[in-house]
């Protein structure tokens, strides 16, 4: 395997130090950069004249200013026509919801599929404090929810980053019992945590998700800004050099599966992307913004390309 761990990651557990990082490399995807990232959290602020909106500055009247945005004290104090311009105030605060439950712990070859949510989930905080937006998260184990409410600066993230690193613990241990409870609790908390106007970002694989969740989604939509990161292990496209047999389970099923067989590995791509298509259909048919991450490369490597 040519691909190898962020420094401090074993691929399994979670530490502050393999998720801080992600701090240093945001500069190259903020404005006016353009990249995936910086179009998926979109740019929030425009300067224009007008009333009702942040003051930004004075500057020296131009022909074409609107005359009520003249500052007749500047005006009088240095005898030459300035300006008032502002900053229109249009601050979307992100919202993470990043799915821990039981179906994201698991990797065939470079981390668990959570563990790769989890550093989406800090490029994305450090993402939202570098366009001065505050930053909230709920996430969701399978079998607790942990509410981080949106905050500003260095504060949002390291918040998150240290629940991430507890809730990847407190999700491992409950693996054992494969009881988890439906998308549709941490759905609801993303709803309530969210106010009017957020740009909602979903981190998860999906399995989870239903058609009954649709309704709640188009809820959450209609009042915010929503994407989808969907992240997917390459085992799930047929993508593995084993080729013996070993014994699986998706959740719901277990039963032994021979990988040496190529109809084996054909099946399971065909059921990972007809998983993919409703999702995207889904997207396509709520205008949700729709992207997909591998578990099988490093992050960084994946932006790059």
């Amino acid at each position: 395997m040519t691909d190898t761990l962020p420094e401090h990651a074993d691929g399994v557990h979670l530490c502050v130090d393999e998720l801080l990082p992600y701090r240093l490399h945001t500069p190259r995807w903020l404005p006016p950069a353009k990249s995936l990232w910086s179009q998926l959290l979109g740019q929030h602020q425009s300067k224009q004249l007008g009333r009702g909106m942040d003051f930004a500055e004075v500057r020296q009247y131009q022909p074409g200013d609107d005359i009520r945005s003249i500052d007749w004290r500047v005006m009088a104090r240095t005898g030459k026509p300035h300006t008032k311009l502002f900053t229109e105030e249009r601050e979307k605060p992100t919202i993470l919801y990043i799915d821990l439950s039981s179906s994201m712990q698991f990797g065939s070859s470079l981390m668990l599929k959570s563990v790769q949510a989890s550093h989406v989930a800090s490029i994305l905080s450090w993402l939202a404090v570098g366009e001065h937006d505050r930053v909230g998260a709920v996430i969701d184990t399978g079998v607790t929810l942990i509410e981080i409410k949106p905050v500003s600066r260095q504060k949002g993230p390291l918040q998150i980053i240290a629940q991430l690193v507890k809730g990847q613990e407190s999700a491992l241990k409950s693996i054992a019992s494969g009881s988890a409870h439906s998308m549709e609790n941490g759905l609801q908390a993303l709803h309530r945590l969210c106010p009017k106007g957020c740009d909602v970002i979903v981190i998860s694989d999906f399995i989870r998700y239903d058609t009954s969740l649709k309704p709640l989604l188009g809820q959450i939509n209609r009042r915010n800004r929503l994407k989808f990161i969907h992240i997917y292990d390459p085992l799930e496209v047929g993508d593995t050099r084993f080729r013996g047999a070993e014994w699986v389970s998706n959740g719901k099923d277990t039963r032994w599966l021979n990988f040496s067989a190529l109809n084996t590995r054909n099946g399971i791509k065909k059921a990972f992307e007809s998983h993919q298509e409703k999702l995207e259909l889904l997207c396509q048919s709520m205008g949700i913004d729709y992207r997909s991450i591998s578990s099988g490369t490093p992050l960084l490597k994946q932006l790059a390309g």
